[in-house]
């Protein structure tokens, strides 16, 4: 009996601080859980790489999680295609989109890069209340989204 208690006791410490530990980390940044669902609110594009999108853009997307699928607007083509998200990994399928001819060059460019960036997300970040930025597999921003109700 005393071999498990001095067993326990030794235990205890470092179960302790782990669990101290991951509480003083969860408190670190931004406070906005990394799991905050992004399902939901309707995403209207801000910013493709770090450059934003001209106003009148109609580019957008809405993830559905009892589907696990994506819809929305490139800004010219509706596109919609399945995603997965765990965590802050974010993977979203191969997109099926319309194929009407967008009459302003600037907005059909943006477009091809809108779904390209969605095409090579890996993972996101809440950049603040209502702000989704998307990003690729090493990090790099390259797509921002408000929320449509900012």
């Amino acid at each position: 009996m005393r071999f498990l208690a001095r067993h326990c006791a030794r235990l205890a410490l470092p179960v302790f601080a782990t669990v101290m530990l991951g509480a003083v980390l969860s408190g670190c940044g931004s406070g906005i859980s990394l799991d905050e669902p992004i399902e939901g609110p309707m995403w209207r594009l801000v910013q493709l790489g770090g450059e934003p999108v001209a106003p009148g853009s109609e580019a957008q997307v809405q993830f559905d999680r009892s589907s696990g699928r994506v819809s929305g607007s490139g800004g010219c083509n509706r596109v919609s295609g399945s995603f997965t998200r765990s965590g802050i990994t974010l993977r979203i399928g191969q997109l099926a989109s319309t194929r009407m001819a967008c009459t302003d060059p600037v907005r059909g460019a943006n477009e091809a890069q809108f779904i390209s960036a969605l095409q090579t997300t890996a993972s996101y970040r809440l950049a603040g209340p209502g702000q989704l930025a998307l990003l690729d597999a090493s990090g790099r921003t390259v797509a921002t989204l408000n929320s449509a109700s900012r």
